[in-house]
């Protein structure tokens, strides 16, 4: 295990095998840089923004850590190619990408010097990723917030993990140290992080997001827009409950593919409770408080808790050593 986590940190030239999730909206130049300074990857989320937004935070998060970052490149935003070009042109360390194949940048950006990975949720994308040219892939289950695949990431780390030879980062339903521990045990060799870094204190989303995070339970993370092809997981309010009313009616794929236009960024921006998409994982019913960003590291990385679930581990093969051996 020890040399699967050292290779990705290696690879990241990070601290901690940690990367935090790419958040359209949400993962600017302030989040990315103050998780960044404390052993992770930050990542700035391109989304949908144009290319002189992205600009202007590769320039801010220069200015704020000396460290390694990343940025996510939404592969369906309308500025796909010029935020690819423009991620090569300023040799950004690492690129991440999302939401479809990016085997027709893959030779820019390594010409460029840029560590390549795929935000991938089956193995068969997983594999076509690694013949493309990636460095890693990060094997993203349907606890996740926002756009989600079918698998959850139980099931779809160890299967990815088994497909390729390269390192795979686990992501969706990771929060805490024990989760963290968990994603080691399927053969994840990092983490990815979102849902907790909206609660950082660095975190720029409206208070209204992060209330909603908080105060949060079980059954109030839903998935919208499966009827679209498409399928996005986020917290239920007016604008939720519409959606889930018109899942299956007639034109309702286009009604809701109409109702989420802009719905994010009233969320993040405006606080827009009725008619703002709050996208969240579904660890949000566990967190509670806003925390500083080393705080949140910190905990992800509890030695306490890992040398615990070291010690259940151990007991566990004792156990079946001795079940083999009375059998």
């Amino acid at each position: 295990m020890l040399n699967r986590l050292s290779k990705l940190k290696d690879l990241l030239k990070t601290e901690y095998p940690l990367i935090q999730g790419g958040m359209a909206w949400i993962a600017d130049a302030d989040l990315a840089a103050s998780v960044s300074n404390a052993g992770g990857l930050g990542v700035i989320a391109a989304g949908n923004a144009p290319p002189s937004w992205v600009k202007e935070q590769i320039d801010k998060i220069r200015t704020l850590t000396d460290r390694p970052f990343g940025v996510n490149i939404m592969l369906l935003s309308p500025y796909v190619k010029e935020v690819a070009e423009l991620a090569a042109n300023e040799k950004v360390p690492v690129v991440i990408t999302g939401a479809g194949n990016p085997r027709d940048y893959i030779e820019m950006w390594k010409k460029a010097g840029i560590t390549v990975a795929a935000v991938v949720a089956s193995s068969g994308l997983a594999v076509m990723m690694e013949k493309a040219g990636a460095d890693f892939v990060i094997a993203e289950g349907c606890e996740a917030g926002g756009h989600i695949g079918e698998m959850t990431t139980m099931v779809l780390v160890p299967n990815v993990v088994r497909s390729v030879s390269l390192p795979v980062v686990a992501a969706g339903g990771i929060w805490d140290a024990n989760s963290v521990a968990a994603a080691f045990c399927l053969g994840a060799s990092g983490v990815q992080v979102g849902t907790r870094f909206i609660l950082s204190a660095s975190c720029n989303a409206h208070e209204n997001y992060k209330k909603k995070i908080i105060g949060a339970k079980d059954t109030d993370v839903r998935v919208t827009g499966r009827s679209t092809g498409h399928p996005v997981r986020l917290l239920r309010n007016d604008l939720c409950r519409r959606m889930l009313q018109l899942e299956y009616k007639d034109n309702g794929a286009e009604q809701i593919e109409k109702l989420g236009e802009g719905s994010l960024r009233r969320a993040v921006l405006e606080g827009d409770l009725k008619n703002g998409s709050f996208m969240s994982g579904q660890c949000a019913c566990l967190l509670d408080s806003v925390q500083t960003t080393e705080e949140i590291v910190r905990d992800l990385f509890d030695h306490r808790l890992f040398e615990k679930n070291a010690a259940m581990l151990l007991e566990l093969s004792r156990i079946q050593g001795k079940g083999s051996e009375e059998s």
